[in-house]
């Protein structure tokens, strides 16, 4: 049975996902898709916590689909931007896990991952994923992934 790892950056694929659709990712379409005839090392949803319990609820879906939900601060810069950024987690979790799977799965649109996924690729010779909106993905992750699925109307509520 293949094996598969799985990485969600929850706030790149909430965003592209509103912006090109003005609607949210299906979660739970997704997992049985991916999931179907594998075995899950990890799942792991990035996420920032607002202390909001609307978002609360969201996690504990996301942890009740099979996720293990990591959260970072949200931080309020005084300029008025704000922080919340988890690649360098995801990149660390993706290589762990990529010395013991047969495929990872990036759900991201976020170009900067490119390299990630070549690495990936050429020293681990895993599979390389890539679920994200097409108008919102960067082509260059899109061409570093062995393969890339595009999020269009079947993985949307």
């Amino acid at each position: 049975m293949q094996t598969v790892s799985i990485f969600v950056d929850v706030q790149n694929i909430y965003y592209t996902t509103r912006s090109a659709y003005k609607r949210n990712f299906d979660y739970n379409r997704f997992w049985a898709e991916v999931t179907h005839n594998r075995r899950v090392i990890n799942a792991y949803a990035y996420a920032i916590e607002r202390g909001d319990e609307k978002q609360r609820q969201f996690q504990n879906i996301l942890r009740a689909i099979g996720f293990e939900v990591k959260l970072k601060p949200f931080i309020q810069r005084a300029d008025g931007s704000a922080k919340g950024d988890w690649d360098v987690g995801i990149t660390i979790d993706v290589l762990e896990s990529a010395k013991q799977s047969d495929v990872v799965i990036l759900v991201s649109g976020d170009g900067d991952f490119d390299i990630l996924l070549n690495t990936v690729r050429e020293k681990y010779q895993t599979e390389a994923h890539v679920y994200g909106v097409p108008s919102l993905t960067a082509a260059s992750l899109m061409n570093a992934a062995s393969e890339y699925f595009a999020i269009e109307s079947e993985l949307l509520l």
